[in-house]
């Protein structure tokens, strides 16, 4: 699966290149930066209608984060269009020392290219995030990021390691792919063009602890 991972540069400004026939296009939070629903609303602004339309002249799913904000109450949020249909808005559902506010619920998107689950910003930070969107069947997870710290690489590694799924990343100037070895596959500070392999790696996996006594029959 090609995908385009555009860690710089607004949608609206953004070309595909002709020859080129992405998959799956991903912005990080400078895409398009902080969105209105209120103005969305009144047609004020069209940010999300920008994103739609990229994703229906590319012919591919568009993932793009942002700052939403609902009548003063902010999130960090992600929103993802395929083939020209919004398909949903993930918001951040941890938010640590910050005046921005959480979601409620995780989401697992289907899409042509597959389950994708979306990670928002800092929720790379908490493995039970990654975990869930695992076990709920994402075949990717795909995290749309701020200005990253320097240690997300290292974060996307042994997600991608411990649950067996692939991490794509893109956050502003900072963009890259772990595969399911934990092993970087990718990584960029400008507009890239990446072949990305898919494939859930599943393990048979025991454990002894106590508890769940049962009775022995005579």
């Amino acid at each position: 699966m090609e995908v385009c991972f555009v860690p710089r540069g607004r949608v609206g400004e953004f070309r595909l290149e002709s020859e080129k026939k992405p998959k799956l296009i991903l912005f990080g939070f400078q895409g398009l930066g902080e969105v209105s629903y209120e103005k969305e609303i009144k047609g004020e602004t069209n940010y999300f209608e920008e994103v739609a339309k990229l994703s229906r002249q590319a012919d591919c799913v568009v993932v793009c984060g942002c700052i939403t904000d609902t009548l003063g109450h902010k999130r960090k949020s992600a929103v993802v269009a395929e083939k020209g249909r919004i398909l949903g808005v993930s918001d951040m559902m941890n938010s640590v020392d910050e005046e921005i506010g959480c979601g409620s619920e995780l989401k697992v998107y289907r899409t042509g290219v597959g389950k994708i689950g979306m990670v928002v910003a800092e929720d790379l930070y908490f493995p039970e995030v990654a975990s869930t969107l695992s076990m709920c069947g994402s075949e990717f997870l795909v995290c749309t990021f701020p200005k990253p710290e320097g240690i997300e690489s290292s974060l996307c590694r042994s997600l991608a390691f411990c649950y067996g799924v692939p991490v794509l990343t893109c956050g502003i100037g900072y963009s890259c792919v772990v595969d399911t070895t934990g092993a970087l596959a990718f990584s960029s500070s400008t507009p890239s063009y990446v072949n990305v392999e898919g494939g859930v790696q599943y393990q048979l996996i025991r454990c002894r602890r106590r508890g769940f006594l049962t009775r022995k029959r005579d």
